[in-house]
C-alpha cells in the first residue's frame, strides 16, 4: 500500500480531473504515459496507478532513466549474460524480468537512447526481449508506467525520441497540472506537510502558519511545484520554535549577504553596461539580443533543441516559445 506520507493531497479542480483520470486508467492492463514538471509529483501518480490496478498485490519496481548512462541503463533494464561485458562475471537479471506480472516506472523516459527505446518498443509490442549478450528470448507480463518532463512529440520531430514507442505509450496521457495551477491546494499542502515535520521533530503539535506566512506561499509562482513547497514548509516549520505558529518563509536557503559571487556573472553587467550606446531602442535592443543568444544556443548545441535549452538556462517550452517568436526554424 501506499505510504502515509505519500499520500495525494487536494481538491482543487485540476487535481480532482487527475485524480478520476488515474481512476479511469488504472484498471486496465495499458501502458499510461504521465507528463508533468518537476516536482509535481509524477512517481506519486505511478504509485496510484499500480495500487488501483489488478496487479496490486505483485511487484511495484521503478527506475530513474536519468541517473544511469545509456550502457548501464539497458543492462539494468534487461539483464546480461555472463561475460557479455568487462566486468560481467555472472547473469544479471534487469528490471523487466523482476517486475514480471507487476507494473516498472520508467521515470525520466525522455532521456534514453534509441536503442533502449527500441527494446522497450518490442517488449511492448510481444512481451519479449533478450538479455544483453544473450540469445535467448525471454517472455514477461509487464505494466510500463512511464514519466517525462518534456514534449516526447516534438523531440519526435527532431528525431531523438521514437514516435512508434510514443504510439504504443500514449494510451492514455495523464499530464499534472503545476502547483500555481492549484492555488486551493497550497494551503491543504502546506498543512499536511507541517503536520509531517512536526510530528518528525517530536513536536507534541503544530500550531499552523501565520497569515503573512501563508500568503508568502500563496503567492510565489513554485517553479519547483509540490517538491519546492514540501521543502519550504518542512525547512519553515524546523526552524520555528515549539508550539508557536510558523512566521517566517525562506523560499530561497542559498539566499545570504555573504553568499558567494561567481566572478564571471559578477563581470557580466559590466560588460553588458559598457555595450550599451544612446540613444536606443530599448524593445529592439533586448529582442536583438535574444534571437542572437537564441540562434548561438542553437548553434552550439549543433541544432539539438533539447541541449540548447539546457546551456541557455531555460525550458524546452520557452526555447520553443523564443523559435517561435524569432521564427528560428531547425
Amino acid at each position: 500500500m501506499i505510504p502515509e506520507s505519500d499520500r495525494l493531497v487536494g481538491e482543487s479542480p485540476p487535481f480532482i480531473d487527475t485524480l478520476e483520470a488515474v481512476e479511469s486508467i488504472a484498471p486496465l492492463e495499458k501502458p499510461v504515459l504521465i507528463v508533468g514538471e518537476r516536482g509535481t509529483g509524477k512517481e506519486l501518480i505511478a504509485n496510484q496507478i499500480h495500487y488501483l490496478s489488478k496487479r496490486w498485490e505483485s511487484v511495484f519496481l521503478e527506475i530513474n532513466c536519468a541517473s544511469i548512462s545509456d550502457s548501464i541503463l539497458e543492462s539494468e533494464l534487461f539483464g546480461h549474460e555472463a561475460g557479455s561485458f568487462t566486468g560481467a562475471t555472472r547473469r544479471h537479471h534487469g528490471y523487466f524480468e523482476r517486475a514480471n506480472h507487476g507494473s516498472l516506472f520508467l521515470d525520466e523516459l525522455a532521456t534514453t537512447s534509441v536503442r533502449v527505446q527500441e527494446k522497450i518498443l518490442r517488449l511492448i509490442e510481444y512481451g519479449q526481449f533478450e538479455r544483453v549478450g544473450g540469445s535467448q528470448t525471454l517472455t514477461v507480463d509487464v505494466r510500463i508506467i512511464a514519466a517525462t518532463n518534456q514534449d516526447l512529440p516534438s523531440m519526435a520531430d527532431q528525431g531523438s525520441f521514437r514516435m512508434d514507442l510514443i504510439d504504443r505509450l500514449a494510451f492514455d496521457v495523464i499530464t499534472l497540472p503545476p502547483l500555481r495551477e492549484r492555488g486551493e491546494d497550497i494551503p491543504l499542502l502546506a498543512e499536511y506537510f507541517g503536520l509531517n515535520m512536526a510530528e518528525e521533530l517530536d513536536h507534541s503539535m503544530f500550531t499552523g502558519f501565520s497569515d503573512v506566512a501563508m500568503n508568502a506561499l500563496r503567492e510565489h509562482d513554485w517553479p519547483g511545484n509540490v517538491r519546492e513547497l514540501k521543502n519550504v514548509v518542512e525547512r519553515a516549520v524546523y526552524r520555528c520554535e515549539e508550539g508557536e505558529p510558523v512566521t517566517e518563509i525562506v523560499l530561497d536557503p542559498f539566499e545570504s549577504p555573504y553568499r558567494p559571487t561567481n566572478e564571471m556573472n559578477a563581470k557580466e553587467p559590466k560588460a553588458a553596461k559598457s555595450l550599451a550606446r544612446f540613444p536606443l531602442d530599448m524593445k529592439k535592443t533586448v529582442e536583438l539580443l535574444e534571437y542572437e543568444l537564441v540562434q548561438q544556443g542553437l548553434e552550439k548545441s549543433k541544432f539539438n533543441q533539447k541541449k540548447a535549452a539546457e546551456i541557455l538556462g531555460l525550458t524546452y517550452h520557452q526555447l520553443r516559445h523564443y523559435m517561435k517568436k524569432y521564427e528560428i526554424n531547425v
